[in-house]
């Protein structure tokens, strides 16, 4: 999976721009953090999320994002969560998603 050509975050607007030659979205920030795939936030075991999005606050925002190889993106958020790797097929499966709701 390649790489969106833009990943940004628009703090003002709460929402992170992504878009691909074909799919462009806005997502908001407390959805991406919801759909975090670390073993914090998903059961190992059974693959059930366990993160109750209810405990994410509405106002939750990145700190900061960096590329980890040319595969993924990490956020640091501002609940202090930082473990949960982005990578593109999964950032373009949120956006899919997204956008089908």
């Amino acid at each position: 999976m390649h790489p969106p050509t833009t990943l940004r975050a628009l703090k003002q607007d709460g929402v992170f721009q992504l878009e691909w030659p074909e799919l462009a979205v806005r997502l908001p920030f407390k959805y991406v953090r919801c759909q975090c795939p670390c073993a914090g936030c998903i059961d190992e075991h059974t693959g059930q999320r366990i993160l109750d999005p209810a405990t994410v606050p509405d106002s939750i925002q990145p700190t900061g994002m960096s590329f980890v190889g040319s595969y993924a993106v990490k956020i640091v958020w501002t609940d202090s969560h930082a473990t949960g790797l982005y990578t593109w097929e999964h950032l373009r499966q949120i956006a899919e998603q997204f956008r089908a709701e």
